[in-house]
């Protein structure tokens, strides 16, 4: 690391977390990944290899002590327009008024080859800072799972929770019970998540639970996302209080955010005294990955998915936006990879109610969610 100070530290840690994630042969093509403040292109190489780079004219050049496969084409991703490999020489071109990338080489590691990691600050006011050193190699620690972009060999999977089912219904009103509504939305996320190439894990099809004890079906739910190749899980519920309430939130992983609504979060964890230890135990997690750098970057990607899911949300439906906030779901406290919890309105409202209840708003809320992973995982 260029820098013994502890907050360039954990910068360059996470950076090192959170390269290709993905598996795959090695391509000249790079993986593109868009990131809160910054585009993140990813070329395969066939071993760890010495690197210098420079940014002149527009462009940076990295030269390789390796040569890789000769190719080239455009880039649609904020910071960057196009690529080049001829050889040892990769050379990316910077969008007007960009002038600024890091650059890294990380070594083969939890089953990802050695690869080239070039970072650019995604606003011309970022871009602005120098251009930064090749990075030295390191032992690369476990990779918070990231998705890859479309040019990735292997298809992008996403797990879908459909939330309750079986011997828990989860929240019931005059119009609506939440296990069918989340079911039928999943199913439909599902569909259009396939027409797109991307591969789906169900953590249900059907009317049942994975247990009858509330925290293993809640741990079974959240282990199919820990398997080291999945891009997102995404777990969907329906939301339930007085008749006033409407509206759809979407939560990522951590403590209640001030004046928060402590109940949902023991609702949604099983309800009663179960609900209560499991939120309990959830909340500690929560504590202690304050200092962890591999929680920090999952939840990093966790909140960007969240934003993306809620703005879909709100844009396709013209619901009350509740916001992204966060709280310990038990479902969603231990994936290593991104994860959410969505409520998609409140059965309990006798405005929501009623079109939660229809199989075309389930569409518009399958939909929007669906986009908004497309979106997330940098696919069309």
């Amino acid at each position: 690391m260029n820098s013994p100070a502890k907050d360039r530290m954990i910068r360059t840690v996470r950076t090192l977390l959170l390269g290709g994630l993905l598996l795959g042969s090695a391509h000249a093509a790079p993986r593109v990944g868009q990131h809160d403040g910054y585009t993140r292109l990813v070329f395969d190489l066939p071993g760890v290899t010495t690197a210098s780079s420079k940014v002149a004219a527009q462009s940076v050049t990295v030269t390789l002590g390796t040569a890789l496969k000769a190719e080239q084409g455009p880039l649609s991703a904020s910071g960057v327009t196009a690529y080049a490999v001829a050889g040892r020489t990769v050379t990316v071109t910077l969008a007007k008024g960009h002038a600024s990338a890091k650059v890294s080489v990380l070594p083969a590691g939890s089953g990802q080859p050695a690869r080239l990691v070039i970072d650019v600050p995604s606003s011309v006011a970022a871009a602005a800072v120098p251009a930064r050193p090749v990075a030295a190699a390191r032992p690369a620690p476990a990779a918070v799972t990231r998705p890859a972009s479309t040019a990735a060999a292997n298809r992008p999977r996403i797990v879908l929770d459909a939330g309750h089912g079986g011997i828990d219904p989860g929240a019931v009103s005059r119009w609506v019970k939440e296990e069918d509504v989340t079911l039928d939305v999943a199913l439909r996320t599902r569909s259009e998540l396939a027409r797109h190439g991307v591969d789906v894990v169900m953590t249900r099809t059907a009317d049942q639970h994975l247990s009858a004890d509330k925290k293993r079906d809640l741990a079974a739910r959240s282990s199919l996302a820990n398997n080291g190749a999945v891009s997102a899980f995404v777990s969907i519920h329906v939301n339930s209080a007085g008749a006033g309430a409407q509206g759809i939130e979407t939560y990522y992983f951590g403590q209640p955010l001030a004046g928060g609504n402590r109940s949902l979060a023991v609702q949604e964890n099983g309800g009663g005294s179960v609900g209560e230890e499991l939120t309990r135990q959830a909340a500690g997690t929560a504590q202690k990955e304050l200092g962890d750098i591999l929680a920090q970057a999952k939840i990093a990607f966790s909140r960007q998915l969240a934003q993306k899911v809620q703005a879909r949300l709100i844009s396709a439906t013209g619901a009350v936006n509740r916001g992204v906030q966060t709280d310990a779901f038990y479902v969603i406290r231990s994936p290593t990879t991104p994860a959410i919890l969505i409520e998609v309105g409140f059965g309990s409202s006798p405005v929501e109610g009623p079109k939660l209840a229809t199989p075309a708003y389930r569409e518009v809320l399958a939909q929007a969610i669906a986009r908004a992973i497309l979106d997330f995982l940098n696919t069309k």
